[in-house]
C-alpha cells in the first residue's frame, strides 16, 4: 500500500474517534479542536495513543480545576476569619516604676 493510503486510513480513524468523543460529550469543543490539529500534525501514531492522550488531558484539566477551587476556598476562608488581636506586651517603663 502506498504511504498516502496508509496516512488517509490513519487520519480518518483518528478523526472519527474525535467526532465520537465530542458527540458523547467526553471532550468539549476546545479540546476537540486541539486534538484534531495535533492529529493532523502527526503527533499520534494510532488510536490507542490518542485515547491515552485524551485521558491524560482530562485528568490534567480536572486537577487544575480542583486546585483553583481550593485556592478560592482558602481565599474566602481568610476573608471571613476575624483578625486576631495580639496581646499587648508590658513596657519597660511600667516595670521600672514599681522599684
Amino acid at each position: 500500500m502506498s504511504i498516502k493510503v496508509l496516512w488517509m486510513r490513519r487520519i480518518r480513524i483518528l478523526r472519527r474517534l474525535l467526532r465520537k468523543y465530542r458527540a458523547m460529550k467526553k471532550i468539549d469543543k476546545h479540546t476537540y479542536h486541539s486534538f484534531y490539529m495535533r492529529s493532523k500534525g502527526n503527533q499520534f501514531k494510532n488510536k490507542y495513543v490518542l485515547i491515552e492522550a485524551i485521558h491524560k488531558a482530562k485528568t490534567e484539566q480536572k486537577r487544575g480545576k480542583d486546585l483553583t477551587a481550593q485556592v478560592e476556598a482558602k481565599k474566602g476562608k481568610k476573608k471571613t476569619e476575624p483578625q486576631k488581636e495580639k496581646p499587648q506586651e508590658k513596657t519597660k517603663k511600667g516595670a521600672e516604676g514599681k522599684k
